[in-house]
């Protein structure tokens, strides 16, 4: 036994603590501002005519003006954020869509209209716009109060109500076999709600340190025989170490607490993380219109509530970056202490785009919200079909019985 490693010369820097450190504190936290200047008065017009009746194209991703059919994009996030190697960050860095949201500030928004002077409430909780009942403007809410209502950015749907129709009809059109019959009964993808869903993205510079135990085998023999007979090996035990320095971009982390619950005996939030990743490099400047049609849920989560998150996510990349230098352990290589230090992160707010169906199923006395999402971006699918477990059971019996035939068969004892 040894406590060399098979390669190099040994002199691998020892394990850091199991601990996370926090981000160096001569670097304070600093904010940069995402707002959309040119939304200030809370009039979204037209560039071309004026006009207040905007709402998106899916179809190309882009505004339209339901009035001269002008069409346009907001500039792309990455343009009004100042440019930053990942790898020199150091702190964190918050956009002021992501600051950590006042308890104290009303859902409820009154907003004076530029056209007539009419004052126009907005309940955020429901909608982000309101059209004036006197001069007809609409208003909506581009103004980064911090009730967590309005993001830094936004990722515009492309995929369409039609397209998504069609792919959520192919889903469960595959699982029809074993599907409830309820769920048959009462299946209607046209109902298919188009959501803006909140989210934290984070660009995050860390450092992962490693060890524990590799094992490299060295002889393999059999003794005894029959029934007695077992099989050994020997093998040589190393002290394995790691350090790791890596950058991560365009991290997507749930903002809303009641989407982050993963419980699967109530629901199938689950599904959502099935359809990532977003282009989130594309996402857009905040402007309220992207929502016109569509429905949204507020962020109810701050920065430092989904800091265990980020951790979680950064000590799963480093463990799979370790892999290939660890490959000659041909016994495997077991981990017994990480440390996890994050040198910098900047975290956006974003409201990412999802198509979603959503079915309650009761049986038994037992209740599942049953969803089947699609990517607003991609077109990606996946979600839970309600199943009919005696179909089910009845089927695998079956095909267990034929396969017993045919195993009796072959060993010709028919």
């Amino acid at each position: 036994m040894t406590t060399m490693p098979p390669t190099g010369d040994g002199t691998e820097p020892a394990p850091a603590d199991p601990v996370v450190a926090e981000p160096p504190s001569e670097n304070p936290n600093a904010t940069i501002d995402t707002a959309n200047q040119r939304l200030d008065d809370g009039l979204n017009r037209c560039p071309r005519c004026g006009a207040t009746d905007i709402q998106l194209r899916p179809s190309a991703g882009m505004l339209v003006c339901l009035f001269c059919r002008h069409e346009w994009a907001e500039a792309r996030l990455d343009e009004s954020v100042p440019a930053t190697d990942v790898a020199t960050l150091t702190g964190t860095v918050i956009g002021t869509g992501a600051a950590d949201i006042a308890a104290d500030v009303d859902v409820v928004i009154t907003l004076k209209c530029g056209g007539c002077g009419a004052e126009v409430v907005v309940n955020t909780n429901e909608q982000m716009g309101a059209r004036c009942h006197w001069c007809r403007h609409v208003l909506t809410i581009n103004e980064q109060i911090p009730n967590g209502a309005v993001p830094d950015a936004v990722l515009p749907f492309t995929v369409t109500h039609d397209q998504a129709v069609a792919t959520i009809n192919r889903f469960a059109g595959k699982r029809r076999r074993f599907a409830h019959r309820a769920f048959l009964r009462d299946f209607k993808p046209e109902n298919i709600v188009g959501v803006y869903l909140p989210y934290l993205v984070v660009d995050a510079n860390a450092s992962v340190d490693v060890g524990g135990v590799g094992e490299v085998q060295t002889r393999r023999y059999t003794e005894g025989s029959g029934d007695d007979k077992e099989t050994y090996y020997d093998a040589d035990i190393y002290a394995v170490e790691r350090h790791i320095d890596f950058t991560a971009d365009n991290l997507t982390i749930e903002a809303s607490a009641e989407r982050a619950n993963q419980d699967t005996s109530v629901n199938t939030n689950n599904i959502i993380n099935t359809i990532l990743p977003f282009d989130t490099e594309n996402a857009v400047q905040w402007n309220a219109s992207y929502l016109t049609g569509f429905t949204s849920e507020k962020r109810d989560q701050n920065v430092v509530h989904v800091t265990p998150e980020l951790e979680h996510q950064l000590l799963s990349i480093a463990r799979a970056q370790v892999v290939p230098s660890v490959e000659a352990y041909d016994r495997g290589v077991r981990w017994e202490r990480e440390g996890l230090q994050v040198h910098g992160a900047r975290w956006l707010a974003m409201y990412l785009p999802v198509w979603l169906y959503s079915y309650y199923h009761e049986e038994r006395g037992k209740g599942m919200v049953h969803y089947i999402a699609v990517n607003g971006r991609t077109g990606e699918v996946m979600g839970s079909v309600p199943v009919a477990t005696q179909r089910l059971v009845l089927t695998a019996l079956a095909v267990g019985t034929v396969v017993e035939a045919l195993v009796i068969a072959l060993l010709g004892l028919s």
